[in-house]
């Protein structure tokens, strides 16, 4: 039987957000994507989730699963960290930073923003992400742990000064 607090853990946050459960629902996210799991991050969204990622337009889970299956084919070694910008009652903006590298092993940093509509349910309905990638040098990455979950001691954007 699980406990009160592994149930209070998993619930969803769910609008209208405070700065808390905004920060929750942020972190979340970021676990999600750095698991590099395209079904377990396609959940997350409703199944009719609009998405604007750079130049591409996507719809439903089809579309995104598969848009997250490429992405994560070529970029290796994903590292993701988010923060929040700001919130409302349903809407959500972070920041983003993550680092990749290609096949030919040339690193890159990719900053963005991104904008969050969520559902009453507490799914994302849409999400809006402008992207620019700039090439480092192994050398300069600032994203160091194993795959996965970003260790609670690994500093943020704000600590890096990104």
């Amino acid at each position: 039987m699980k406990s009160v607090w592994s149930f209070i853990l998993s619930r969803p946050q769910l609008p209208p957000f405070s700065e808390t459960t905004a920060a929750q629902k942020v972190r979340a996210a970021e676990d999600g994507w750095n698991s590099r799991d395209p079904q377990r991050v396609t959940q997350a969204y409703t199944d009719d989730s609009e998405w604007q990622n750079r130049s591409e337009f996507l719809s439903g889970h089809i579309e995104i699963e598969a848009f997250l299956t490429r992405k994560w084919q070529r970029e290796h070694h994903y590292r993701l960290i988010k923060e929040l910008w700001a919130w409302t009652q349903n809407r959500i903006a972070v920041r983003f930073a993550y680092e990749w590298c290609d096949d030919d092993a040339h690193w890159f940093r990719s900053y963005g923003n991104e904008n969050w509509d969520f559902a009453v349910e507490g799914r994302m309905c849409r999400r809006i992400a402008s992207i620019n990638d700039m090439p480092i040098m192994e050398q300069s990455r600032l994203f160091h742990w194993p795959s996965g979950r970003r260790p609670d001691e690994h500093p943020g954007l704000t600590e890096l000064n990104l």
